[in-house]
């Protein structure tokens, strides 16, 4: 059983996740992964209890997942990757003066997909729990046919495929050059900095371009971007997502957020392109059209994220899913406090899983949906004129070469920086982070199969 201090520390988490999240969800172009794997990392290394740091994390995730749609309902800007997808519905509403509407729909939406997220990946975590001791078995055959299922998968799948062996082989040679020049103790990999390197990695490559003068130059130059916000009626009263979306719309998210979650392993945007697009191709009236996308979208979006965290994390304790090798990375591996041997999974009791879920979800769907539904216009606007995308990533970016720095010491900095370069590289050329992460974990194998073959 809980004692008081461990829920109050659980309850003041939810709410200090919510509220950081709420704002960060809004800010234009914020990369989940990005922005959610370094904190969750930190919050790792630093020794809280883990019930505390997974209420963080569901607490962070919905309330993300609830805001990040408003900047494409206002302004037509996805507050983050999983957003984009919604952007053309979203304009669509706009256009005919109702990204009042889209707001409420898309938030509702989102409470929709937690709603039949959280006991979906529950049952499916619990009926996976017997075969977990088979498929632990084979964890590192598991993650490389990951990374080939998941650049199958993508748009560039050939070029991906091509990329899988070089990149085992960059990460796996840093490692061994570090144990050569006794950085780390032999057989340690570094593995958080690796990962956040290719996180950020585009950030890198980016700021590597604006050193060469050549490019600077050719770069397009703005000025102050103006982006206008339509003023909208305030609502009156508390809002209710059963009341807000139509019959069909609450039946299509339900339906979206029910095959999301079983669908787990898979891309969440692609399965929100697919699925959204499908439940909403009959529909002739455009308004009609986009109201049901962009809900069920975000229905998707959220349950798709709540099931790839909480179906790997409680039935196999080893990230076999996009947003587990991602943005809840940290919550599988973090040397030295978690290893895919010693994680939640091994740490957690079933009900210590449902504890943190519901207070996390709770606490996140009762702040931020009330106040994105209120207050969405007035949030907008402070994020967009006084938090600059810049500052955020900067931060973040910061945050990473600290972290090198533990790692490996300065050595590490230019390793990662390497990493970063050539992931940023990749992700240009069309290469997920699904691929690049489920690589990163599955380095040694390869390698070691590669020398095998020799």
């Amino acid at each position: 059983m809980l004692d008081a201090g461990v829920i109050m520390q659980m309850l003041l988490a939810a709410v200090g996740g919510t509220l950081i999240y709420t704002l960060i969800g809004i800010a234009p172009g914020t990369d989940e992964t990005a922005v959610l794997a370094p904190v969750t990392l930190v919050l790792v290394l630093t020794g809280l209890e883990p019930i505390v740091i997974l209420t963080f994390f569901m607490a962070a995730i919905i309330a993300k997942k609830l805001t990040d749609s408003i900047p494409v309902a206002v302004a037509g800007v996805p507050g983050g990757v999983m957003a984009a997808p919604m952007v053309e519905h979203a304009i669509v509403l706009k256009k005919h003066g109702k990204s009042d509407l889209s707001i409420r729909k898309m938030a509702s939406g989102s409470v929709i997909g937690t709603i039949v997220a959280v006991p979906v990946s529950l049952l499916l975590a619990n009926i996976l729990v017997p075969y977990a001791d088979q498929i632990q078995g084979y964890t590192n055959q598991i993650l490389f046919g990951g990374a080939i299922l998941l650049a199958l998968m993508s748009k560039n799948r050939w070029i991906a495929l091509a990329s899988i062996v070089p990149f085992a082989i960059l990460i796996q040679g840093l490692r061994h050059l570090y144990w050569g020049v006794g950085v780390v103790p032999e057989g340690t990999n570094v593995f958080i900095s690796f990962f956040l390197g290719i996180t950020i990695g585009p950030v890198i490559l980016t700021l590597f371009e604006l050193l060469n003068k050549d490019k600077r130059k050719a770069m397009n130059r703005y000025d102050n971007k103006t982006i206008a916000l339509q003023t909208e009626q305030s609502q009156k009263g508390l809002p209710n997502p059963f009341k807000i979306l139509t019959q069909q719309e609450l039946s299509m998210s339900t339906l979206a957020s029910f095959f999301g979650s079983l669908l787990f392993v898979l891309s969440p945007v692609g399965i929100t392109i697919l699925l959204g697009e499908l439940v909403s191709a009959r529909v002739k009236d455009p308004v009609k059209k986009s109201t049901l996308a962009i809900s069920s979208m975000d229905a998707l979006t959220n349950a798709s994220y709540i099931s790839g965290t909480l179906i790997p994390l409680i039935a196999l304790g080893i990230p076999l899913s996009p947003v587990a090798i991602g943005p809840a990375n940290a919550l599988f591996n973090a040397p030295p406090v978690f290893t895919l041997e010693h994680n939640m999974h091994h740490l957690l009791t079933k009900t210590d899983f449902i504890w943190a879920v519901v207070i996390g979800a709770v606490v996140a769907i009762v702040i931020t949906y009330f106040i994105i539904v209120k207050y969405a216009q007035q949030i907008c606007r402070f994020v967009f004129k006084w938090i600059p995308h810049e500052a955020v990533l900067g931060l973040f970016f910061g945050l990473v070469l600290l972290l090198a720095h533990m790692d490996g010491g300065l050595i590490n900095i230019g390793g990662v920086l390497l990493i970063g370069l050539v992931a940023g590289f990749m992700h240009r050329l069309g290469i997920n982070y699904g691929v690049q992460f489920m690589v990163l974990y599955a380095a040694p194998w390869i390698v070691t199969q590669l020398a095998g073959l020799s």
